[in-house]
């Protein structure tokens, strides 16, 4: 079955190995190494109004036009540039900065090592004043008039932004390239070949949108594919730092389950602000690192900034160390945010220095409304999570669906989106679709929708060339994505069939009853099997070594189920073959196998054959057990597990699972009479693989 990369422990020796770089040739920090620099040494004559010599480091744009003296840096000549050599001469007239101390050899290095590399510089940075300053309440614009038919109103408010740049609508990409760029997209896997030959052969001229609602109808693959993108958000793990010492604790199964049941947005940030249970409480509790720290990596400033960031688009690393840089945020805010978790006194560190001065709970945006400080813990939190979700904070609704119009179009509507005080390139698109996210009961998937069915998203990418975005970003169109480390994977076992059969993550992988759907037919985990261990005779207990036996089940299907799981173990060993081809295949019978079968079935007849293997260097007990769990779209579910109904035969099929001469020596398969030498020691195991997803995901 589908097993997502996101639920293991991917070596990272082997991710290494796929990099062009390591972690020793990291590039420079812009921000937090080289920024300081200029701010200190340059930024008195060459930032804001003050520009000696014409020259500006207010942004990249300024520097690398240079001024009187011509240019004054030069990507990827450090040495050779002005500026590095202004810094390192002693002549008292051309020296930078011509008084006060000079920059130290350290600084220096970086510097030239940030020029080295290309003068890399976030975008929407600026070292000067600056101007615009996002808005905090939600704003509803109005929508332009639909062009050609053209009703989605992502696409009314791109058109009008295309047609008032006299710019041409980007084309539109056919059937196969849509339904692999949604599949990857909102799934994380590819279209099998059956779902794309289904596909391209439906004449319905909605059938973009069925497959669209589809896709994020499959719960569990939707969750599995999200879950890396939220722990990466929320910084969760399953192992590594932290977890040695107690220090640090999971959010994955409270996460799972919340992408499962497609928990309300809203909800989904309380919980994690203001934790009703422990299950999601490690968000907050940040990680506990061993020894002495700086003021900078306590749990309560990691609060302050994981809060921040995840739900506001906010970056307080500065500003937790000195006032900020690079925007408007102070040392002060980031404590005062900070002692909102704290359990005790919280003194100001400037650069790790006490300042004396005490931080009092507070939060960034007090027009929302206050915090009371005096207030126990739970409180504080309590009182944080309603004025995030606050209905008048739009941006917190803003930063969600600007990551999501990264995640899917390639590049944010503020960009990056970990900066959302930089100014949108369409303000319009990106308030429209956070006040729908509020209008749709902040259901993320229904955001997901709006965006994949608009033709917008399923255009052509815009072909990238050098230099596009100097004068500042003009949409063209979806970029072109990499594919995440987790979706080469999980498509590379997906093609192979050659998925981890064991997970890290303490989840239980089924679709669960979504939040406030209690009595809906969404199937729970099993609690009990249903299917025979059997053999090709009841007396199993001593079964001659290397002894095989070829099981087969027919299975007619109406029509596909929406998903199919089975778990399967055979002692000794198995094969598994489903339609001529090989699925999978193991050989430890107290480790049973979870399989997707979705992938490899069709409607009409279908054919599993199981290769059955006794090991062993003398007689021993044999028996094999399957069970199906078969869900159609309604919720029904129906089980096929092996019984009397399979049967058995000694040929043996080639390596695709056929038989160049059909066996006519089919016979009854049987119920063994000693179940109770496997049952005690797998069932459970046999119903947690049964309980794992049903999608169209890779092999097991």
């Amino acid at each position: 079955m589908r097993l997502a990369m996101s639920l293991y422990r991917f070596p990272l020796v082997a991710i290494a190995a796929l990099l062009p770089w390591s972690a020793a040739q990291a590039a420079v920090d812009f921000a937090h190494e080289v920024v300081p620099i200029l701010k200190q040494y340059c930024g008195k004559c060459h930032t804001g109004d003050s520009l000696k010599g014409k020259l500006s480091f207010n942004t990249r744009e300024t520097l690398l036009a240079g001024g009187e003296s011509g240019k004054s840096v030069v990507p990827g000549q450090g040495a050779q540039s002005e500026l590095i050599k202004r810094i390192l001469t002693k002549d008292e007239f051309d020296q930078m900065p011509p008084e006060g101390p000079r920059v130290p050899p350290e600084k220096i290095a970086i510097l030239k090592k940030w020029i080295d590399e290309g003068v890399a510089w976030e975008q929407g940075l600026t070292l000067g004043k600056r101007s615009y300053e996002p808005p905090l309440k939600p704003r509803r614009p109005a929508l332009p008039a639909a062009v050609d038919n053209r009703e989605n109103p992502v696409d009314r408010i791109l058109d009008h932004y295309l047609a008032t740049r006299k710019l041409p609508r980007p084309a539109g990409v056919d059937d196969a390239v849509f339904i692999r760029r949604a599949s990857m997209d909102i799934i994380g896997l590819l279209p099998t070949p059956e779902e794309l030959d289904t596909f391209l052969k439906d004449t319905r001229p909605d059938k973009r949108q069925h497959l669209v609602r589809e896709l994020l109808g499959r719960d569990v693959d939707y969750a599995e594919h999200w879950l890396t993108f939220w722990n990466d958000l929320l910084r969760n793990d399953y192992s590594g730092t932290g977890f040695i010492t107690g220090g640090r604790k999971q959010v994955s199964k409270w996460l799972y389950d919340a992408l499962v049941q497609n928990k309300p947005y809203d909800q989904f940030a309380r919980e994690l602000i203001a934790p009703p249970t422990p299950e999601s409480a490690g968000f907050i509790q940040g990680i506990q690192w061993r020894g002495d720290v700086s003021a900078g990596q306590t749990v309560e400033i990691q609060f302050a900034q994981s809060v921040t960031q995840t739900f506001l688009g906010i970056n307080l690393k500065c500003a937790s160390c000195h006032d900020s840089f690079i925007d408007r945020w102070t040392l002060e805010e980031a404590f005062n945010l900070a002692a909102v978790y704290s359990n005790r006194p919280l003194e100001l560190h400037r650069c790790d220095k006490p300042t004396g001065k005490m931080a009092k709970a507070a939060w960034l945006f007090p027009e929302l409304g206050t915090i009371d400080a005096t207030a126990p813990q739970a409180k504080r939190l309590s009182q944080l999570a309603d004025l995030m979700t606050h209905a008048d904070n739009g941006r917190f609704t803003r930063t969600i669906v600007n990551r999501l119009w990264h995640r899917l179009m390639g590049r944010g509507i503020v960009h990056p989106v970990d900066a959302m005080q930089t100014e949108p390139w369409n303000a319009d698109l990106l308030d429209h679709l956070a006040v729908d996210l509020v209008d749709q009961k902040y259901d993320l998937k229904k955001t997901i929708e709006l965006i994949v069915t608009s033709q917008a998203y399923q255009s052509a990418a815009q072909v990238m060339t050098k230099g596009v975005d100097d004068s500042g970003y003009v949409y063209a169109g979806p970029r072109s994505k990499r594919l995440t480390a987790e979706q080469f994977m999980d498509s590379v076992w997906q093609l192979t069939g050659a998925a981890p059969k064991k997970i890290d993550a303490p989840v239980s992988r089924a679709s669960r009853p979504k939040a406030g759907q209690a009595g809906q037919p969404t199937p729970t985990a099993p609690t009990a099997l249903s299917a025979k261990w059997i053999w090709s005779q009841a007396q199993a207990n001593a079964i001659p070594d290397g002894a095989t036996v070829v099981f087969r089940r027919e299975l007619t299907l109406s029509d596909l189920p929406r998903s199919a799981v089975a778990a399967i173990t055979c002692d000794n060993g198995y094969t598994l073959f489903i339609n001529g081809k090989r699925i999978t295949a193991g050989d430890n019978w107290e480790a049973p196998d979870s399989v997707a079968l979705l992938p490899h079935l069709r409607k009409g007849k279908n054919e599993l054959i199981i290769v059955a293997v006794n090991g062993g260097n003398s007689p021993n007990p044999a028996a094999l057990f399957f069970e199906a769990r078969l869900i159609d779209a309604q919720g029904k579910v129906e089980t096929v597990g092996s019984d009397d109904q399979w049967e058995w035969t000694v040929q043996r099929p080639d390596a695709n699972g056929r038989f160049r001469t059909p066996p006519r020596d089919w016979k009854k398969a049987v119920p063994v009479s000693n179940p109770g030498t496997w049952a005690p020691r797998v069932n459970d195991k046999l119903l947690a693989a049964l309980g794992g997803s049903g999608g169209s995901g890779a092999g097991s």
